[in-house]
């Protein structure tokens, strides 16, 4: 499943990706904005799109994992919010090469797409190589993964104390 996401900034992207997932027959849920509306704020589309995804069985193979995609003008914001939830990896990207490297490297499950520096034809790219690049599974990649994890499970800084 991929749970898409934008506010008013990312609203017409969102659409437009919307017909391109349906003429693919690609499984996913419009979680909003529904409606254009210059005051909506970004915060509530990226909490609800990053809880989906975390809600889902994460320890599965890529292709059956949920995915979130967030659209916004910047993609900076909603990607901030998003790694507010445990067992998000969000990164905003902005080419095919970001793309590759977030999922081999990172292991995201979310990404966030700038509305105002990509066009349709470059989002799909973006999308598209994302959805088919696996997590390399190296050990220094795993192991980073791990220590995110343990930040976010026990609620302590790199340091070690609970300063966060």
């Amino acid at each position: 499943m991929i749970y898409l996401g934008a506010d008013h900034g990312g609203f017409k992207l969102k659409e437009q990706l919307e017909k391109w997932f349906a003429e693919l027959k690609l499984e996913f849920l419009d979680v909003g904005a529904a409606k254009l509306d210059p005051n909506d704020d970004y915060p509530q589309f990226a909490f609800k799109v990053a809880q989906l995804v975390s809600a889902e069985e994460i320890n599965q193979v890529w292709s059956k994992r949920p995915k979130g995609i967030l659209i916004c003008r910047s993609a900076a914001g909603m990607v901030i919010a998003a790694n507010k939830i445990k067992n998000i990896r969000a990164v905003a990207i902005f080419d095919i090469k970001m793309a590759k490297h977030a999922r081999e490297h990172n292991d995201a499950n979310i990404i966030g797409i700038s509305a105002d520096w990509t066009s349709e034809k470059e989002a799909k790219e973006i999308i598209n190589t994302w959805l088919t690049t696996e997590f390399s599974k190296a050990e220094r990649h795993t192991r980073r993964i791990k220590q995110i994890a343990e930040v976010e499970t026990d609620q302590q800084c790199a340091c070690g104390n609970n300063c966060c």
